[in-house]
C-alpha cells in the first residue's frame, strides 16, 4: 500500500510538472524557513546545513514532486511579505501555525503537527507557573522573539508582565536557563527538545497548552497545482505512516 501510495504521487507529481502551473519548468523546489525552531526547522551554523521536522516534510514533498530541494532564508518579522514575493522561495515551512489572519492574504496547507502555546522555565520554578495569571505581573519577565506568533501571544495576554523582546528564538531557553527571563512563551512542538536537551529548564504546562491549532505550509496565493501536491504528501504521509514516524524521530506530539 505503502509503495502504491508513493508510486501514485509520483505520477501526479510528473503530470503536475508537465503542464501545470507556474513551476512546470522548474526543477528546484525552493523552501522558505528560519531555521531558528529546533527540532522543526534549523540551520546549524558552522555547515549552513538544515535539520528538523518541517525541514524533512518538505524533503517528502521535493521527492513527491521529483525536485530537488533548495532552502531560503527568512525570519518570523518578514514571513509574511518574503512568501508573498515569487522571487524568493515556493513556500514556507517550519513552526508556521495555520491562523484565520494568515488565510486572509496567504494559503496554508492541512495541518501536519499539532501545536499550542505553552512556556518553558527553570526547572525549580516549574510549581510557580500554572495559569496565565501566574504569568503576568509584573515581577515574571517573559521573553519572546520578534515578529511572530509568541509575541503577539504574550501582548494580547500578559500586559502586565516584564516583556523582553530577543532576537534570536533559538538562544532563549538558554536566557531562560541562566536566569536572563523567567519564562519563555513557546510551543508544545518545540518546549520538549528543549527540556531533554537541557536539564536546567522543564514546561509544566506541555500537557495543558493555553492554546490549541496546527502547523501548515504558508505560501502565496494563486498556486493551487503546488498547493493540491502538498496536501496530497502530507495526506499520503499520514496514511502509510510517514508522518507518525517523523513524529517519533523528534519526540513530538502526534494528537492531543
Amino acid at each position: 500500500m505503502k509503495n502504491t501510495l508513493r508510486l501514485l504521487s509520483a505520477i501526479l507529481a510528473l503530470c503536475f510538472l508537465a503542464g501545470c502551473g507556474t513551476m512546470k519548468k522548474a526543477s528546484v523546489l525552493r523552501v522558505g524557513t528560519t531555521g531558528d525552531y529546533r527540532p522543526l526547522s534549523y540551520k546549524e551554523p558552522e555547515t549552513g546545513s538544515y535539520w528538523g521536522f518541517g525541514i524533512d516534510v518538505a524533503g517528502e514533498i521535493a521527492k513527491d514532486l521529483g525536485m530537488s530541494i533548495s532552502f531560503v532564508p527568512t525570519s518570523w518579522p518578514t514571513l509574511s511579505a518574503d512568501v508573498q514575493n515569487p522571487e524568493l522561495f515556493d513556500f514556507a515551512i517550519g513552526g508556521i501555525t495555520i491562523t484565520d489572519a494568515r488565510l486572509e492574504t496567504m494559503d496554508m496547507s492541512e495541518g501536519y503537527l499539532c501545536n499550542g502555546k505553552t512556556i518553558l522555565c527553570r526547572k525549580e520554578e516549574a510549581d510557580k507557573y500554572k495559569t496565565l495569571e501566574d504569568l503576568n505581573k509584573p515581577e515574571v519577565r517573559v521573553m519572546v522573539n520578534p515578529g511572530g506568533l509568541n509575541e503577539k501571544f504574550a501582548r494580547d495576554n500578559l500586559p502586565e508582565c516584564t516583556l523582553i523582546v530577543y532576537e534570536k528564538n533559538e538562544d532563549i531557553p538558554s536566557q531562560v536557563a541562566e536566569g536572563k527571563a523567567d519564562v519563555m512563551i513557546t510551543e508544545i512542538t518545540e518546549a520538549p527538545w528543549y527540556v531533554r536537551n537541557d536539564t536546567r529548564l522543564a514546561a509544566p504546562l506541555l500537557d495543558s497548552p493555553f492554546t490549541h491549532g496546527q502547523i501548515g505550509v504558508l505560501m502565496r496565493k494563486g498556486q493551487k497545482d503546488l498547493m493540491d501536491n502538498v496536501n496530497r504528501t502530507i495526506r499520503d504521509m499520514k496514511a502509510d505512516g510517514r508522518l507518525k514516524e517523523l513524529h517519533q524521530k523528534y519526540g513530538l506530539v502526534y494528537g492531543y
